[in-house]
């Protein structure tokens, strides 16, 4: 195999570069994925940033990759970075070690970046997520739903399956390294407050090998993303303007209204009082009525029972962004503003 840097050969389009850190078990199957990939060899290379993994990653990375790079274990933010720093293309290709990519991402994103005004690029993962299970189900299949239903110009970036030019890359900042979540969030709204155009694709996919317990998506909906993801917002000033993704306006109003519901519950409790108890199922109707699109799709995926069940873990992500977005504005109040704001 080729190294970087051989004599003889030009500098590849696209560098591939994907971080890991005691993920051995997904670059067995996700790295093979990437080299079977329909885009010509000598059209891309594929950096893996080891990050002080203790399992193994760099052996399974050096059967695959051109470089395999071990900086000092700093983040996933830091770790994409010193790839960026060992690369040779135009185009930086993100791809989270867990995301066994389909055969034609690559080709999709490089032809992409056809149209010069084109920044930055992302996908989606597909509907067959590996892990079984509910919670692991439930939760890939409602990132599919929401970027599809993102399909086109967008906000912010995501780096799970995802690719920007290095010169906006550079000029944006690269990736905070003070950030262990939402990194790439962050890095899309630099992106846009320069003027770059970011596009959502969803038809470039990647099925997603992570499995979800309930404690884990727990954890992240409220620390790891919900209250990094409020300060993001908070910090950009963006009340004015329309959200993307998850922070869609009829986004904020479930949220909004299932908290609504949560309150007035408690209000019933406290005061013996079980006429509050209306006011809250109004709040859950109409939560529920918007979601009714999601539930179809889920039932069309994976049956009535599915859809059925998910309906609390439904209800369950929009109280806990209400949890996180009090806890960022409390944050926000007290704390210096993020670098994006500047």
């Amino acid at each position: 195999m080729e190294t970087l840097g051989s004599a003889g050969h030009a500098p590849p389009r696209l560098s591939v570069i994907v971080p890991v850190r005691d993920g051995a078990g997904f670059l067995a199957q996700s790295l093979p994925a990437l080299r079977a990939s329909d885009l010509a060899g000598d059209a891309w290379e594929l950096i893996v940033v080891d990050d002080a993994s203790r399992d193994g990653s760099a052996e399974v990375a050096g059967r695959f990759a051109d470089l395999v790079a071990r900086p000092d274990g700093a983040g996933p933010a830091a770790a994409r970075n010193h790839g960026v720093r060992q690369s040779r293309g135009d185009i930086l290709v993100f791809i989270d070690a867990d995301v066994s990519v389909h055969g034609d991402a690559l080709r999709r994103l490089a032809r992409s970046f056809d149209d010069d005004a084109v920044a930055a690029v992302f996908g989606a993962y597909d509907t067959s997520p590996r892990a079984p299970g509910l919670v692991s189900q439930y939760r890939n299949l409602l990132h599919h739903w929401v970027h599809a239903q993102g399909r086109g110009e967008a906000e912010t970036f995501w780096a799970g399956l995802g690719a920007v030019r290095r010169r906006a890359f550079m000029a944006a900042g690269e990736f905070d390294e003070t950030m262990l979540q939402l990194e790439d969030i962050d890095l899309g709204y630099r992106l846009r407050a320069l003027g770059h155009r970011i596009l959502l694709q969803p038809e470039i996919q990647g099925t997603h090998l992570k499995q979800w317990t309930l404690g884990s998506m727990l954890r992240t909906d409220l620390f790891g993303r919900g209250v990094t993801w409020m300060r993001l917002h908070l910090a950009q000033g963006r009340g004015g303007r329309p959200g993307t993704l998850n922070l869609r306006p009829a986004e904020k109003l479930y949220t909004l209204l299932a908290f609504t519901a949560v309150l007035a519950v408690g209000a019933a409790l406290v005061s013996a009082d079980w006429r509050w108890l209306i006011p809250a199922a109004l709040c859950l109707a109409l939560v529920l009525a918007g979601n009714l699109p999601l539930f179809r799709w889920f039932a069309r995926e994976r049956g009535l029972r599915f859809a059925l069940f998910a309906v609390p873990l439904r209800l369950l992500y929009y109280l806990l962004n209400a949890i996180a977005a009090a806890i960022g504005l409390g944050y926000h109040l007290v704390a210096p503003r993020h670098r994006s704001a500047r």
